[in-house]
């Protein structure tokens, strides 16, 4: 997968997260919580805005637009799988974090599907 389809999956979900967290999302809260620098977050959130995934409004909240929704989501419940899937393994909880988000952006749909389909089985 290219960076830079991964670096937008990063920020969408970091929205994602942040809006479900707190209610509301800035480009200072992306910054804060990827750890990347202010002028970096407000150069990617407007690509993510030319690409109709983010509407940015006049007080500088960030809101995901469907199809930006849709593909935080499909990131993030990507992220939380391997994240439980790693942590039933016995990997540490910081480390699961880690490599869920390298992983959640190079996994195929074939394979996240099978494991969703494991996994489910595993927990019924």
């Amino acid at each position: 997968m290219k960076d830079g389809h991964r670096s937008s999956e990063d920020y969408l979900e970091a929205i994602l997260m942040i809006r479900e967290r707190k209610g509301s999302c800035r480009s200072i809260d992306v910054a804060s919580h990827l750890g990347f620098s202010k002028p970096s977050v407000s150069v990617a959130v407007q690509k993510l805005v030319q690409s109709g995934c983010v509407e940015r409004s006049e007080g500088g909240q960030l809101q995901l637009t469907e199809k930006g929704l849709e593909i935080a989501r499909s990131t993030l419940e990507k992220h939380r799988l391997l994240t439980d899937v790693f942590c039933a393994l016995g990997v540490a909880a910081d480390t699961a974090e880690h490599d869920a988000c390298l992983i959640e952006h190079s996994l195929s749909e074939e394979t996240y599907e099978k494991l969703r389909a494991f996994w489910a089985r595993r927990e019924a």
